[in-house]
């Protein structure tokens, strides 16, 4: 008895060690996955949002040498009556505003700063955006209506076969992808554990083998399609997208602090929604886009380009809101309004008739409710039309 008793204590010891050993060798992995795992947690997600380099892999963005941008102090904006209400309501914790290019209104809450580089979640893909049209404009590529696997030869066997450059623009792929973020199963939180867990984003976009309709047939908002987009410029230049990004708009938009990107497990940039920045550099591409692709007397991206990335050209249901080229547009917007979107309540809304570009980071776990981005819209333009 005592002799099988020894033989149970040295199994159940060997298997001991054996979990510490694994727990070793995977503990930056199980951190991350843990980390991940509790993201969005009601007394994290403000602290986690301007420290995403502790749950993912990141590489830095270089800021270039271009001196950095001024954004001069305007007169003081009186804004809406209800501002304090809704900056409370929606978790806000940065809210600026600029006028005729000058910082009329620049605020921080829930404990946040100036220096926090914040997290862009989908306002990334309109980053991306810029970049493709300057890379169309170089020559790197051909048309927006190439297909897909010209430039991303990987997807061949994938549901992307078909889609055209200008399908993946639109979010009208047609591949089927599940953005639930509330489903632990979904596509989407699927796609973060790959990333925690150091896995390959193309491989995963690769995977993907079915669609819900054809490409061009209807808008279907999936963000796998701006990973695609990521693929395709770096299919088409030889280049990975942080340093690309940094000599083609990064740079010259003369930031304050170098941006970082989360990263799959090989160091390919998470470009769909990836991107982190201070609240004054988010406005300073804002800011270029107001101005038609210039900032400070520097050219990044032709007019021509912004025009039609901001027009809404994808096959949205009528009445809804409207969607260009990775970009947003409002519903019943006036000429001249477009907006970057992240899913937590960050935006990048720009009035090229009044000259005003407002910028908002937010921690919103009810952001995806009913009539939430509605009110924000509302709000913004409240805020436009009082300048």
């Amino acid at each position: 008895m005592r002799t099988i008793l020894k033989w149970l204590l040295r199994i159940l010891l060997a298997f001991v060690l054996a979990a510490v050993a694994v727990g070793i060798w995977k503990r930056e992995e199980i951190t991350r996955l843990l980390a991940v795992n509790s993201l969005f947690a009601e007394e994290k997600i403000v602290t986690n949002f301007s420290h995403m380099n502790g749950a993912f892999l990141t590489t830095p963005v270089a800021r270039g040498e271009t001196p950095v941008t001024p954004l001069p102090d305007g007169p003081d904006a009186t804004l809406p009556e209800d501002i304090g209400t809704w900056i409370d309501d929606r978790t806000v914790t940065s809210l600026l505003v600029l006028k005729n290019g000058e910082v009329v209104h620049e605020s921080y809450h829930q404990g946040t700063g100036t220096d926090d580089r914040r997290i862009s979640w989908s306002m990334a893909k309109s980053f991306l955006s810029v970049l493709l049209g300057i890379v169309l404009e170089e020559g790197a590529i051909d048309s927006l209506d190439d297909p897909v696997t010209k430039y991303a030869p990987l997807l061949k066997d994938s549901a992307y076969v078909g889609a055209t450059l200008r399908n993946v623009l639109q979010m009208t792929s047609g591949v089927k992808f599940d953005e639930d973020y509330l489903d632990y199963n979904s596509d989407i939180n699927r796609m973060g554990r790959v990333l925690a867990l150091g896995g390959t984003m193309d491989g995963f976009a690769a995977g993907l083998k079915e669609r819900d309709a054809e490409p061009g047939e209807r808008w279907h908002y999936v963000s796998i399609d701006t990973h695609v987009l990521g693929m395709i410029i770096r299919g088409a230049t030889g280049r990975d997208i942080p340093s690309l990004l940094s000599e083609k708009v990064i740079a010259p938009l003369g930031l304050e602090q170098p941006p970082y990107y989360i990263t799959d497990g090989e160091g390919v940039a998470f470009v769909l929604g990836g991107l982190n920045m201070t609240t004054r550099d988010y406005a300073r591409f804002g800011l270029m886009v107001e101005q038609g692709g210039t900032l400070d007397g520097r050219r990044i991206v032709s007019e021509d380009w912004l025009a039609e990335s901001t027009t809404p050209s994808a096959p949205t249901e009528p009445g809804a809101i409207g969607y260009g080229y990775q970009w947003w547009i409002p519903t019943g917007a006036e000429p001249g309004i477009s907006l970057a979107r992240g899913i937590y309540g960050q935006y990048i809304y720009i009035d090229r008739a009044r000259d005003v570009v407002i910028v908002t980071t937010a921690a919103d776990r009810q952001f995806r409710e009913d009539g939430v981005h509605d009110a924000n819209i509302a709000m913004f333009r409240a805020i436009a039309e009082g300048l």
